[in-house]
């Protein structure tokens, strides 16, 4: 089977070729900045599911109707340490960057911020939006949610999505702590790439449209994630449904049109809590460098953060590379802008 084409961009390339597509499919400059930097992050992070192969869905997303690329999103603190945002229809990340200074002064200020925003697509790499908040000093926690793909607790039939949880902190001479994981057993962009190239999937991430357990990817796509540890991740994907879509008035995902599909907004939920450690513990960026080293260098422990951050070096000074049917794609849109 011959290896696919690729192409290699540097990032500076990647950005300005994804702001281009995304104003070519209808976005304001806006949004597509913001939507474009936090795809070719995830892509130089060494995150490709979620990278420009994901970007795509934006686009076509924008040229649809699901993403209204010329959202203007409604932003209010009914009190001081509270961001509530409705995206209008828009992309979840144009309503964050706006707020993003703000919400990082006022978790300095007040000790701890939320960010609660309804009515957007879907956003993608959910430690994209933790990670800046770590790099700005702040303790971050973040739940989304989207279209139901995934069984609940004793089910056979979707009721969430795969409604991801992101935690990422600051360590002192070194890049924060990331974590972000899917509260499925993997993360549906996974599933249908594994379709899409005609690969079996491992046992347990799905079950076919029947209910049984199935390895086929292309019968998993008619079927149900599953969530991952059974009842104990599908109890997660509760937790995040309650933040991302009860706390912030967003579409459950049982209501959540498909982010594939038709002309409406999914209208999902994201929510987010940030807090200052250093009003709590003066030293916690040195207490966490020190047990981070001592998890991974006496325990063994995989600690998530430096692999993306060591990715991301690479791809400031190589570029990165990818498929050339994805990056034929994205210039598709881009010829529009430029045209």
């Amino acid at each position: 089977m011959p290896h696919t084409k690729t192409v290699t961009l540097s990032l500076d390339e990647a950005r300005s070729l994804c702001i281009s597509a995304a104003i070519g499919a209808g976005a304001s400059e806006e949004t597509a900045r913001s939507i474009a930097l936090a795809a070719v992050a995830a892509e130089a992070d060494g995150q490709p599911s979620v990278g420009l192969a994901h970007y795509i869905d934006y686009l076509e997303a924008l040229q649809a109707g699901r993403i209204d690329g010329k959202a203007e999103p409604v932003i209010h603190r009914p009190a001081l340490a509270i961001y509530l945002s409705d995206g209008q229809g828009g992309a979840a990340h144009t309503g964050f960057d706006r707020s993003f200074n703000d919400i990082a002064k006022a978790a300095h200020l007040f000790g701890v911020t939320i960010f609660s925003q309804k009515n957007t697509y879907t956003c993608g790499a959910l430690g994209y939006f933790t990670g800046r908040l770590a790099e700005a000093g702040l303790v971050a926690l973040a739940a989304t949610n989207g279209p139901a793909l995934v069984a609940g607790s004793g089910s056979t039939k979707p009721v969430f999505c795969t409604n991801p949880i992101s935690l990422a902190a600051p360590v002192v001479d070194g890049p924060p702590l990331i974590i972000d994981q899917s509260s499925s057993a993997t993360a549906f962009v996974n599933v249908r790439k594994a379709a899409h190239d005609g690969e079996p999937i491992p046992e347990g991430w799905a079950l076919d449209a029947r209910g049984k357990p199935t390895t086929d990817a292309k019968k998993a796509m008619k079927g149900v994630l599953l969530a991952f540890g059974g009842a104990r991740g599908a109890n997660i994907a509760l937790m995040v449904e309650v933040l991302a879509a009860g706390v912030s008035g967003a579409n459950w995902s049982l209501d959540a049109p498909s982010i594939t599909e038709g002309h409406q907004s999914p209208d999902t939920g994201l929510f987010i809590v940030a807090l200052d450690p250093k009003l709590f513990d003066p030293g916690f960026d040195i207490r966490m460098r020190v047990q981070l080293d001592r998890l991974s260098g006496r325990y063994g422990v995989h600690i998530p953060g430096p692999a993306k951050a060591a990715a991301r070096a690479r791809s400031e000074a190589e570029g990165i590379t990818v498929p050339a049917p994805v990056h034929a794609r994205i210039a598709e849109f881009s010829a529009r802008q430029s045209g």
